[in-house]
This record gives structure tokens, sequence and C-alpha cells, in this order.
């Protein structure tokens, strides 16, 4: 097939038909193409598109003459400006560009009529397959935006997934010219309003109006005309339109039908199959019919186009093995790439659909956040864009923490993130890593012994600022295996209290102690026998919330405690509370997560209680709350404690997010000082969402809507993910599991490798960190000069 001549129809002639229909004919001039669209030549509607400086190379590399027709019609810009409460903060570094949709249509329809693809306009194609039939298709691609009829019409075969999604948005234009790519933040009497805007040629600009909509319906904007419409967003925006009037180009539209909320589009299957009298014809999905990016990260474009780049070039590469072969790779290919977008995407749209989570936030922190939203860009990335915004930034934060504690002492320079003291209560860390607790399952009858003596405190002397025990069980059946450390006996608390004092005689760490109760999840092996697996003997019974089988099929099944278990096991965790600071811990924390004990009170797939502990979350929470108050009236007031939760149990029916945030301000209202945001593990039928950090959104969530600190777990590798976390107000601790089991020195080599030298090391280790700071320094020098001689 590689040399066959096809016919080709496009039904759409947005970005994705025109730029696949003149690829296609560059590859083989003899196939016959066709892009039909329902608009005139000239008719638009949207304003100016962005690209990045990436998404150009693209171009370059697939067409040189169309791409360089687009560079020299862009507005190219390097900076952004995000104003806030009276503030404008600027980064730059970006490497944006903006032209007009209008413009880049026409440049790609005269590219396609000089390369002989044939242009029909006018024609708003009811029938794809008569269509087909009548320039004798071999390729139909459906390219037929948003609304896809093509799509709707074959859903059963491409599995569409529409969410539409919580703004209004209207797109507008103005002749205000911006210097920067400006994002807006304006209160008003209703609520938030913002606007993006970018200026994309010589005399006019993109202004984009969002609002979340239930303050749209309050300022009435759903009972306005269009032109009432735009003289109210023009007096909320004023100050930066400078007297310029906000223009519509859907004056087609009546009333408030321009304002729309975002469709996020994903499909199962990007191709349906169609019988043309003898032979099979493949209807493809491309561009906004297949997929959609919300436009705060000026990605839908560029998604349209590049799918036109590779099913260009899957045709090329694999033409020779049939269509078939052409359009597998192709999704294949696209998918991957599509949902990397997506998901960065969907962080943004989030962030400013919740802007007001944020607004509590001074100027800085409020653009920080703003930037790193998507969580494609990291603190080194922005440091690497622009270094003088990120150590300005380093530096405001140093004295935020300087100003909140006089003890703190910076000389008025910059500070990485992750390197900031954190305080609470009398508790003062030195910085805002945290060794996670870590089942390790080495403990005999329950005693911490010389194992875990060199485990924390190998990691307390390895810079942490904050080191947790692993859960602790507060009594003998409380334990998950036989091998769990517990606090229920004397010796418990010996051990305990030797391994505290080697900690706080040797490094300058804080140690926390974590108590829970394994409930339904207990009387199982070690985790490298067996995990979740019973016990082949000497099995101990049961309580949970409700009776319960953990792993159906495989754990023992747990009865539902009655209240004099609950009295009993809130009378253990006061004693081992009581225990753990006469060993001298520094901080408690409460475990609330991940299915056991208390976790299975909380969640709905394992409380079916009828009485006052069951049925509603304030029901559900009511015992792990009398709990934490018992615990914390025991517990030294100067000492802080923590609540780790399940912040989304990953299961249909179960703890969502949004009830995270009403269980933290439980917790928040009877004294906890902060919360631990952890998730699953409280069912076997959880189909949890991994990457990167990807619990961080609840701690994020949670910090800014309860105005509570936060821990941040899950999937936090690096120190740059470490310090964007930080920075951007979505946690204040960050506690790493893994990299501290393959590093126990983590911190400290952290710290290295970033040049920060003003970190403390054990005296006995000093000779190290001057070699290692001088090795790293060598190391880097030697990049920068490859890195030259490679520019050269």
């Amino acid at each position: 097939m590689k040399n066959t001549n096809m016919n080709i129809l496009c039904i759409g002639g947005g970005p994705a038909g025109l730029y696949f229909g003149l690829l296609m004919k560059l590859q083989n001039p003899e196939h016959q193409i066709t892009v039909v669209e329902r608009n005139r030549p000239y008719d638009t509607f949207g304003w100016g598109v962005v690209f990045s400086d990436q998404t150009l190379g693209n171009l370059v590399q697939s067409d040189d003459i169309s791409a360089q027709q687009i560079l020299q019609a862009f507005n190219h810009w390097d900076d952004i400006d995000v104003h806030f409460k009276g503030q404008k903060i600027t980064s730059s570094g970006h490497g944006f560009c903006g032209i007009g949709r209008k413009h880049l249509l026409n440049i790609l329809q005269k590219r396609c009529e000089d390369l002989g693809v044939r242009l029909v306009f006018e024609n708003d194609v009811q029938d794809e397959l008569a269509l087909a039939e009548q320039y004798q298709a071999d390729l139909v691609i459906a390219a037929d935006g948003l609304n896809s009829r093509i799509r709707t019409k074959y859903a059963a075969s491409y599995q569409p997934d529409i969410e539409t999604r919580l703004c209004r948005f209207v797109w507008l234009g103005t002749k205000k010219q911006f210097s920067a790519f400006t994002f807006a933040f304006e209160e008003t009497e209703f609520g938030w309003f913002q606007a993006h805007a970018y200026q994309y040629d010589a005399e006019l600009s993109t202004f984009i109006i969002e609002a979340p909509e239930e303050v749209w319906f309050k300022a009435g904007l759903d009972q306005m005309e269009q032109a009432e419409a735009a003289v109210f967003c023009e007096k909320i925006f004023a100050k930066y339109l400078d007297g310029h009037a906000l223009m519509s180009n859907a004056s087609h539209l009546r009333g408030s039908t321009n304002w729309i909320k975002f469709p996020r589009i994903i499909c199962q299957n990007w191709v349906h199959t169609v019988q043309l009298d003898s032979k099979f014809v493949p209807i493809v999905l491309m561009g906004d019919a297949a997929h959609t990016a919300h436009f705060s990260i000026g990605s839908g474009t560029k998604l349209a186009l590049e799918d036109a780049i590779e099913l260009a070039a899957c045709f090329k590469q694999y033409g020779a093995q049939g269509m078939e072969s052409v359009l597998e790779h192709y999704q294949e290919s696209r998918a991957i790439d599509v949902i990397k977008i997506q998901s960065a995407a969907r962080n943004s749209m989030e962030w400013f659909e919740n802007v007001s989570r944020y607004t509590a936030m001074q100027a800085p922190q409020f653009a920080y956040s703003l930037l790193t939203r998507s969580q494609r860009l990291s603190h080194d990335n922005l440091r690497l864009r622009d270094a003088a915004y990120i150590s300005n930034y380093e530096q405001w934060l140093a004295n935020q923490v300087q100003q909140s504690n006089p003890d703190n002492k910076f000389e008025n320079k910059p500070v990485p993130p992750m390197f900031l003291p954190f305080q609470l209560r009398g508790v003062r860390l030195k910085n805002r890593v945290v060794v996670s607790p870590m089942a390790q399952y080495s403990a005999i009858n329950g005693v911490a012994g010389d194992y875990h003596l060199v485990h924390l405190g190998s990691r307390a002397m390895g810079g942490a600022g904050l080191v947790f025990a692993e859960m602790t069980c507060v009594s003998a059946d409380a334990r998950i295996t036989p091998a769990c450390p517990g606090l229920y006996s004397p010796e418990h608390t010996v051990a305990w209290a030797r391994i505290v004092n080697f900690v706080h005689t040797n490094s300058d760490a804080k140690i926390a102690m974590q108590l829970g109760h394994a409930g339904a999840k207990g009387s199982t092996k070690r985790a490298w026998d067996g995990i979740d697996q019973p016990l082949g003997e000497d099995n101990w019974p049961l309580v949970a919330a409700s009776e319960q089988c953990y792993y159906p099929g495989v754990s023992q099944i747990a009865r539902a405690a009655s209240l004099d278990d609950m009295q009993r096991i809130q009378d253990d965790f006061v004693m081992a509370t009581i225990a753990a600071d006469k060993a001298g811990f520094d901080w408690l924390e409460l475990h609330c997560a991940h299915g056991y004990f208390l976790s299975s009170f909380i969640s709905p797939l394992t409380n079916h209680r009828t009485d006052a502990y069951g049925g509603s979350l304030e029901n559900r929470c009511r015992y792990p709350l009398e709990v934490f108050a018992a615990i914390r009236e025991v517990w030294p007031a100067d000492k802080p404690i923590s609540v780790r939760i399940s912040a989304h149990d990953w299961v249909e029916g179960g703890i969502t997010p949004s009830d995270a945030v009403l269980i933290a301000r439980f917790f928040k209202q009877a004294g906890a000082d902060m919360i631990d945001c952890s998730a699953g593990q409280v069912s076997k039928q959880e189909k949890p969402v991994y990457g990167r950090m990807f619990q961080t959104p609840f701690s994020d969530r949670i910090r800014n809507e309860v105005d509570i600190p936060t821990i941040a777990v899950g999937a936090i590798t690096d120190a740059d993910q470490v310090n964007s976390i930080i920075a951007s107000g979505r946690a204040d601790l960050c506690a790493l599991a893994r990299p501290h089991l393959a590093d126990p020195a983590w911190t400290l080599h952290e710290a290295a490798k970033s040049g920060f030298s003003d970190i403390s090391w054990p005296v006995q280790y000093q000779a190290g960190k001057l070699q290692l700071e001088r090795n790293l320094a060598r190391e880097k020098q030697l990049q920068q000069v490859i890195s030259q001689s490679l520019g050269k």
C-alpha cells in the first residue's frame, strides 16, 4: 500500500484536516485528497491560537514551507504576567507564539491548493457515507470538531467519554496589545472572574473570560445579550483593557450561548470501519473529534496538528503492511501522547475551576501555584527558564518563614523550599523532608530491636527533618503480622526509648510515632512471605467496623466490633499514646487510612453499621474522632498530632476527594494539627490512577480548602518534586518512602546535588560532605563544557 494511490476524504477543514491533506499530498502527489468544510474560506470562530516553540519545531520538520509562513505570522513572547490582588508577578523564558486562527487556516488552505488538494467549502456534511461514495474514498478523516456528528453517529465504535466541566467561558478579542501572556484575576460581588489574554498579531489579542458556573449565574450573565455581557466584562477587567472594547466574532449566536462549558473528550477507539460497495473504508477521528485539551494549556490546535503529523508518518513507515497496521500504530502512538497532554490539561483545568481555593495565598505564591498547576513545569524547569524569578521567589518564601519565627535566620538569601524549617506547636523541623512510615516486619514479639535502631537511626542521620517509625500497633491482636512492632508493654516502651534517644543524641532530626490497629487486615504473613495472605497457623481473631473479609476468599472474616470492643481499643490507643510520650517521641500520628481498624469506620465500603457509628459520613467518623480526642487529651500540648487518612478509596461508592475535605475538617475541629494525605488500600476492588506525585492533589485540596497543614505522599521521588510541592503550597511536608529505602542519606545527597551546602551533616561525616560537594561541582563543570562544545 506504500506506493498505492489513495482517495482521501477529510470531513472538516480545520487544522487537522488541512494539515493531514497537505502532508499526504507531499508524501504522494498522486493521492486524490478532498477536504470538505461547512464554513466559507474566511469564516472563523475563535481568535488567536497558541503554540509552544516545541510544536513549531514539529511543523518545521513536517513542512518547512507552511511552517515558515506560520512563523512569520506569529507574535512571540517569553513572559507570563499574573495579576492578582493588585500585584503583577512576571516570569520569563516560556517561549510561546500566538497566531490568528483565521490566518493559520488561510496559510494551510493556500498550501493545500498549491499542492493540489481539493478544498470544498460551504458543505455541512450530513451523510458522510454518500460523500465517501461520491469521492470513492479509501480513507475518511473525521475532523469535524468538538461536536462531531460522526463521533456521535458511531459512538458504539468510538466509545467516547465526554465530561462537561464546571466553568463557563467565552472567547473574545480586543485591540489592547499585551506584551506578555497575561492571567488576570478579579474578585466581584458575585465571585472570582479570570481572564487569559495574549496578543496574536499586530492589532488584536485574544481575551478569554472564565468563571465557575455558579458565579456566572449569580452575575446574571445567562440573561444578558452578547453586547451587554461584553460591557459587563469590560468593567471587571477595565484596568487591563486601557479603554479598549471586548469584541465577539460569534455574533450569529443570540443571548448567552457563546458562553460554554468545556467538554473533556477522550475516545476509547479512533477508528470505525464501514462497508461501501465491495470495500471496507476506515473513518478515523482526528483533532477535537477524538480528544480535547483545556484551553488553559493551549494544546487543542497542537494536538490536532500532531494527529495529522503522526498519521502521515504511520502511512510512510507502515504503509506497506496495509491500512490496518497503519491505523493500529497511529492510535497506539497518539493515545499515549494525548493522555499525557490531557493529564496536564486536567490539572490545569481543575486549578482554574477552583481558583477560590488559592485566593487566600499572597500574590507570589498564587502565581507560582498557577505556573506549576499542570505539573509539567517544576521548580527546576522554572529555574532554567528564569533563574532570577526563582531566586527572588525562594527569597520571598524564606522571608515568610523568617517572619513567622524570628529564630529562623536566612541572611536575606534564597533557600530551596525543601530546606525551609517548619514549626508545628512546640516542634521545629529543620526542613520539609519526611521519612515515611514503612512497614519493616522485623520486630520480635512486638519489640523494636537493633534492626529498627539502624534503620531509623541511619535515616535520622541522613538529613530528613522528620523520621516516622512504621505503624506501631496498640495491642498484640492489632498487628498486621507477628513481626510488626507494638507499644503495649513496658519492654516495647524501653526499646523505643533507646531508638528515640539515639536519634536525639546523634542527629537534629525529630522522630514520630504512628499508632494504628490493623483491623480486618491483621493476622497475615510478612510481605515477602505473601502479602495480605493469612498466617498458616496461630491466627488471632479480627475485628472491623462491620463484618468484613478484606481479601475475598483469602482473608479471615473480621467480625463487627461491639461497643465493648471499641472502648477496649480506644483504651489501647490511649495507653500507647502515654507510652509514646514516655519513650520521648516528638510527634504522634493516628493511622485512620488504608482499610485498617479506624479507617474501616470512615469508609462506606467497610462500614455498614446501623447504630450511631454508621450511616452518614459524620457518623462514620464519630469513633475515629472519639479515639483522637482521647489521645489528644493525654498527649502533651506542645507536641503535634497528625492524622493519616485515605483521601480516595479508588472504588465507586467509596470515599472521594470531596469526602476527604470533610473528614479533614472534622479532625481539624477536633484539634488535629496536620493531615497526612494518603489514599487507597481500603478495598481489593480499587483502581488507582498512578503517576508522578499522584496523591499530591489530595493534599493540595485539603490544605487550601480546609486551611490545615498537610503531608503529601505517593510517588514523590526527587528534590525537584519536593521543592515544587512545598513552593506551590500544595503541602507543608513531603513524605518519601522508597527513595529513603534506597538511600538513607537521600536528603543530604539531594542538598549536595542542588548546590545547597548550608545543611548539617553528622560531624563524623563532614569529610564526606566536602568530598561529595567537590565531586558534584566537578561533574557540573564537565557537563557545562560538554554542552558548550556541542552547542558550538
